[in-house]
């Protein structure tokens, strides 16, 4: 018997924020980057294509109408030009890639899906999965998804499949997986999470936010427990670009890094 060795790559890196052609041009480069290491699966985070929406949770939605309508300019289709660069980079690295997107559709105006594809070494689109149900304040940028994408992709390396930030905390979207024999689990999310802004008064710590990295190497460590899998957690990393864009004028929203 042959085994295969899997030499995943997870991409905690920021995308070129609410900039959908330089954020596919970034990740092609951390393709060829990891793979000249050896990686043969390139993973990036929640929605690295081209944002995750933190403005929805620290400000009202009557403030974030520019932030709004440049989600919308920046989101993706799944059949438009960032995805075949996608498939061409798989392809000519002999990579695959699983990568999240703000994925938008050419027969709506607007709807828009936290979406993630992942694509086979050759090119090809192996899976296309649509988050089931956006989080929280997620639901102020992206609709429900659907259960077409709840499969696992047999591949030379093993069955994978991968899960969007909450769904790793949706018992019966879990089990799907685990029922198809699933032996290699992704989970991405975003950088951050805040449940509060912090005020100037509040400097003690007595409220603190909500601890998103415990909480999800928690939930990813019990996902591959229960499985019996191999589990690959990748998270965003927001930098400075992203926070100034976030924060404009308000002194609150300089808090935003340490959330």
């Amino acid at each position: 018997m042959t085994t295969k060795v899997l030499r995943a790559a997870a991409c905690h890196a920021s995308p070129i924020f609410l900039s959908a052609s330089k954020t596919t041009q970034k990740a092609t480069t951390l393709i060829q980057k990891a793979t000249s290491n050896k990686a043969n699966l390139v993973i990036f985070p929640e929605t690295y294509i081209s944002a995750f929406p933190i403005w929805s949770a620290i400000r009202a939605p009557t403030e974030n109408h520019d932030l709004f309508k440049r989600m919308v300019d920046q989101s993706i289709y799944f059949d438009g030009p960032e995805i075949d660069a996608l498939r061409t980079t798989a392809q000519r690295c002999n990579t695959m890639i699983s990568i999240g997107i703000s994925e938008k559709a050419r027969y709506s105006s607007a709807t828009l899906w936290n979406s993630n594809v992942l694509i086979g070494s050759n090119g090809d689109i192996l899976n296309h999965h649509r988050k089931l149900q956006p989080t929280f304040f997620e639901k102020l940028t992206w609709s429900a998804g659907d259960g077409y994408g709840l499969k696992v992709v047999d591949t030379e390396f093993g069955k994978i499949g991968g899960l969007i930030c909450g769904e790793n905390t949706n018992p019966l979207a879990r089990f799907a997986l685990m029922a198809q024999g699933e032996q290699i689990h992704i989970s991405t999310w975003p950088a951050v999470w805040p449940t509060r802004v912090l005020q100037a008064d509040n400097v003690t710590g007595k409220a603190r936010n909500y601890d998103n990295v415990a909480a999800n190497r928690t939930r990813a460590a019990a996902h591959c427990f229960e499985a019996k899998c191999f589990g690959i957690i990748n998270a965003a990393f927001l930098d400075e670009q992203a926070i100034d864009i976030v924060r404009c004028r308000v002194l609150a929203y300089r808090k935003l890094e340490v959330c």
